[in-house]
């Protein structure tokens, strides 16, 4: 690990390491939010070559009513991969009350209700998200649970992003994703999308029969051909070439197995950046579904929440277009209305739904993804 970068993490600093190298951006030179993806692209762009800043960070929220969040840094340093040797201290305090919203038996019969739509055929998937609210009594340390996360998910993406307060005094949103979206080098550009997912098993032989069974799973593969084919539609109209693996390949984080195919691309247009594609592309039907206005309605009908910017994208662009960008899952967003008091942490974590979805097995997914933060955090098992 470099221990400087995480060291100089600051609350309000944009953090994103992935298992080659880790970048961080503190102060705030300029914000830019419009709403447009070929706007916001061509603006970011024209800021970035006339100034001498390195990148632009920022966030990508999941639903196009909310304004991106994108941001020229003042300071950028690049370093290798975190690799923290020890889980430092709790990043917690002690006494943490926990709330899920909505309760496991409500989130249930949405799943239900969901499947009832896709059977008669008004969908072909659907993602539906459930969370859990925590409140402290005192401040998060949030530098202590980006080393945790990264210390537990090495070949994820680790990340944490200031979101706009909104009222609610400082926001962050902090995770550790498995899942690239996209990445830009010159003309070349990478998508992986996940999607088909099962909780891993502690015993190592039961673990390797789950993969086993995920591998085979006509429901899991269904589910991962829809979100891969939706991605190479939205990659062909900006692309030469496209290279797409014939069968998806087994990844897997500390807490669940899941399906990726690893597609490449020959960019046609030397001058679309890595931010108009994660706007072409993002949300995939990894987190939201299909057909992409349907699943979006039925979302905000049977969620009891605003997502926001879980679900959504967070990475970074150079002037050259070049970036990488993350989906913004296994997150947490840490509201602090005042540092020296409590915060509330909402964690998010949802499952692909389709027609031969089982609510409870589905419950159990969201359980194993919440996994995640939740050992970050000292919390596990999952306090439904």
């Amino acid at each position: 690990m470099t221990p400087g970068l995480l060291a100089d993490y600051r609350p309000g600093s944009f953090l994103l390491a992935s298992p080659r190298r880790s970048l961080l951006a503190t102060g705030v030179r300029q914000v830019v939010t419009e709403p447009d993806p070929d706007e916001l692209s061509a603006r970011v762009t024209k800021l970035l070559v006339d100034s001498d800043a390195q990148v632009a960070v920022g966030a990508l929220p999941f639903h196009s009513a909310t304004a991106p969040h994108v941001v020229l840094p003042r300071s950028v340093r690049w370093a290798g991969p975190l690799r923290p040797a020890v889980r430092p201290r709790p990043a917690f305090p002690a006494g943490v009350d926990v709330v899920p919203v909505p309760a496991p038996a409500e989130y249930e019969r949405a799943v239900a209700t969901a499947v009832e739509r896709l059977r008669a055929g008004e969908l072909d998937k659907v993602v539906l998200a459930r969370s859990l609210r925590l409140r402290t009594a005192g401040p998060v340390e949030v530098a202590a649970l980006l080393a945790n996360l990264a210390a537990d998910n090495r070949t994820g993406y680790t990340y944490a992003v200031d979101l706009p307060a909104a009222g609610l005094g400082r926001r962050t949103l902090v995770g550790a994703t498995p899942e690239m979206l996209l990445s830009r080098t010159g003309l070349r550009v990478v998508a992986n999308p996940l999607a088909g997912s099962i909780p891993r098993h502690p015993d190592p032989e039961q673990d390797r029969r789950r993969a086993a069974a995920l591998a085979a799973s006509v429901k899991d593969r269904d589910e991962h051909r829809v979100v891969t084919e939706a991605v190479v539609d939205a990659l062909r109209p900006f692309c030469r070439t496209l290279t797409v693996p014939d069968e998806p390949s087994l990844v897997s984080t500390d807490a669940v197995w899941h399906l990726s195919t690893r597609i490449t691309g020959e960019l046609a247009d030397p001058g679309i950046s890595s931010l108009r594609l994660a706007c072409a592309l993002h949300p995939t039907p990894a987190v939201c579904g299909m057909p992409f206005e349907l699943a979006r309605d039925t979302i905000a009908e049977l969620e009891p929440f605003d997502r926001g910017f879980y679900a959504g994208a967070t990475g970074w662009c150079d002037a050259d277009g070049d970036g990488q960008w993350v989906v913004a899952i296994r997150c947490a967003e840490i509201a602090e209305p005042d540092p020296s008091a409590g915060s509330t942490i909402t964690l998010y974590s949802g499952a692909g739904i389709m027609p031969a979805s089982q609510p409870h097995l589905e419950l159990a997914e969201t359980s194993a993804k919440f996994r995640t933060l939740l050992r970050a955090m000292g919390l596990d098992p999952v306090p439904d």
